[in-house]
């Protein structure tokens, strides 16, 4: 296992980080995992034994069933991972439990650390935008955990480049901590990401957490054009939404590759994030230890730059505006490459 630092907080996390949304299974959770504690002892036991030492879950999964199983998986070797969850999500029926009000996340927050088990969380992540809460508020809550202890670091997840930059400016204004990483969807089908986001990290100096690198199980290999494997969650569940004819032209270079290397797909979709320095950790979340030891191997795949090349022809986006000014030679310096 290789370890990438988190922005720069001097922190290292595993190139791959173990997801929890499959543990547990609570109404629209069992799609997704349903896994028991025996099994989720397993996966988590073996993850760390090769070398994981990140884990992200949140307290929507499952309704918290996936972090008490996680804290209960963990007991006796907490001090070996960085711990990450998440807060935004409805936890109950009541007006206020929901968004990212401060009542809300005093609440939250320490929920999460009784089921996780621990007095601590090392990295505290908004799930998604709250137009409905001051973001200042918000700030200045996550800003007071941090002070007391009881969260290292905060980071956000599902968010737009002008909602993370608007974070960053108030955290710098008001001197609040701020947010050191941001966790969203890329893959090789979904890379809307490139347009506005990545460009943001690479300037502000955020690191990048990837959600579902396998498209929901779409680049698992277990899907073509002619057939479906129903045992399979994106089956039952199609998520995230992706353009499938586009990905199956995708997956057919993903497949020449995986053949030259003897690897699966999925090796291919996610040692293809790896290569990206600004990537800092992929999440991979899986139903049995079988997908666990085939992801782990995704690590030593080296692809080849002609192997790179094919991957970004074939799924690279199609700009749209202002992008497409990019490429006139009039401001263009020599050899400038606009990968992203």
């Amino acid at each position: 296992m290789k370890y990438r630092q988190l922005a720069d907080t001097g922190v290292f996390v595993s190139e791959l980080c173990l997801g929890a949304m499959t543990f547990g299974g609570e109404g629209q959770w069992k799609v997704i995992g349903g896994l028991d504690e025996k099994t989720v002892d397993g996966i988590v036991a073996r993850a760390l034994d090769a070398g994981v030492n990140f884990v992200d879950t949140a307290n929507v999964y499952s309704i918290g069933q996936s972090e008490t199983l996680l804290g209960k998986a963990l007991e006796g070797r907490r001090h070996q991972v960085m711990l990450a969850t998440k807060v935004r999500g409805r936890m109950g029926k009541g007006a206020n439990q929901v968004g990212l009000s401060r009542l809300h996340i005093l609440e939250a927050v320490e929920a999460s650390l009784t089921r996780l088990r621990t007095d601590y969380i090392d990295l505290y992540q908004i799930h998604r935008f709250d137009p409905l809460t001051n973001l200042e508020d918000t700030l200045r809550t996550l800003d007071g955990l941090v002070r007391a202890g009881k969260v290292r670091y905060i980071g956000c997840s599902n968010l737009v480049a002008w909602q993370v930059m608007k974070a960053l400016a108030i955290s710098r204004e008001q001197r609040l901590e701020r947010f050191r990483c941001t966790q969203s969807y890329y893959s090789l089908v979904g890379r809307e990401l490139e347009r506005e986001m990545i460009p943001l990290l690479k300037d502000q100096g955020i690191g990048l957490l990837v959600w579902s690198p396998l498209a929901g199980g779409f680049l698992s290999g277990k899907f073509t054009r002619d057939s479906i494997d129903e045992t399979a969650r994106r089956a039952k569940f199609d998520f995230p939404p992706v353009d499938k004819e586009r990905g199956f032209a995708i997956l057919d270079v993903m497949r020449t590759a995986a053949a030259n290397h003897g690897a699966s797909v999925a090796q291919v979709a996610l040692a293809w994030l790896l290569t990206h320095d600004l990537v800092t950790s992929v999440i991979i979340g899986v139903r049995r230890l079988s997908q666990l030891e085939d992801n782990l191997k995704a690590v030593e795949l080296t692809l080849s730059p002609d192997e790179l090349r094919a991957l970004d022809e074939v799924s690279l986006l199609a700009p749209e505006y202002p992008a497409w000014m990019d490429v006139l030679p009039s401001d263009r310096r020599p050899g400038e490459e606009r990968r992203w």
